[in-house]
């Protein structure tokens, strides 16, 4: 937990890094509109005050890697990240976003307090060099076809950048077709590398490719996979969560639903103290 107090206390506006709960990385896929988030993030922030659970807001400005061509991909890339920037302000909570290109890395830098590096693209070395050059923190999801001991090379990538501020995230393996699965020994094999580890609860439970050409998932499964992390040692957790998953224009069907996220994270808190 050393490494991963070193990292957040990096991000002025994070809160309760004094408590000795995991940190918390949530919000909805993508910005749907101008409006949707800022609900969404207060919220959670109402529920992480009360549970003294550092927050990090997440939705992504822009999706580049949807099943299908005819997919929701965003409302326009300015217009995205300007509203996640005004949900920082607004509510003064540090903001993580996707990057996809080199290009974005510069763009997104601008508006976001941590970059994300999604899991296809976790070996990209241009793009992981690019992010680092950012200064930025960089959240590395682990690729679904990557052993977890390989992702020592992403976070060497961005160091060898200048950049030390780096974390990993967990998000299932695929072991057969349209299905993940995770493998808890992940957690510990990941911080050998001596950054903070973080678990991502609801994408680790897709089951993407499906024949209807958008991605299915297991949410009922949701509460289990996020115990099971706690309980194994991760630093941090991350929730995709809508107030109607149903109507999510990405991701929805691995979605928590927003009105069950305090429920969810009363009995996560309470493991923690346990161990």
């Amino acid at each position: 937990m050393k490494s991963c107090k070193m990292i957040l206390n990096k991000i002025p506006k994070i809160k309760h890094l004094d408590s000795r709960n995991f940190f918390l990385i949530a919000g909805p896929c993508v910005i749907e509109n101008e409006e949707m988030p800022f609900t969404i993030a207060e919220t959670i922030l109402k529920i992480t005050d009360r549970l003294r659970i550092p927050f990090i807001f997440k939705a992504s400005y822009k999706k580049a890697n949807r099943t299908s061509f005819g997919s929701f991909t965003g409302i326009g890339d300015i217009q995205a990240l300007e509203t996640l920037q005004k949900v920082a302000q607004t509510f003064n909570i540090p903001v993580i976003t996707d990057i996809h290109t080199e290009m974005e890395a510069d763009l997104a830098s601008k508006y976001a307090d941590a970059l994300q590096i999604p899991a296809f693209l976790c070996r990209q070395t241009e793009l992981l060099v690019a992010a680092a050059k950012t200064g930025k923190i960089i959240n590395i999801k682990k690729g679904q076809f990557a052993s977890a001991s390989s992702m020592q090379f992403a976070v060497d990538k961005v160091k060898s950048a200048g950049n030390s501020n780096v974390m990993l995230t967990e998000r299932g393996t695929t072991f057969g077709y349209n299905d993940l699965v995770v493998d808890f020994r992940n957690i510990p094999e990941m911080k050998k590398t001596g950054v903070p580890v973080i678990v991502d609860i609801t994408h680790s439970l897709q089951q993407p490719n499906q024949n209807s050409g958008i991605t299915g998932g297991r949410p009922d499964l949701i509460e289990t996979i996020a115990k099971a992390a706690i309980a194994a040692g991760t630093d941090g957790i991350f929730i995709e969560t809508h107030p109607n998953p149903s109507e999510a224009k990405s991701d929805g069907a691995n979605m928590l639903s927003l009105d069950m996220l305090g429920e969810l994270l009363e009995k996560l808190v309470k493991i923690k103290a346990v161990i």
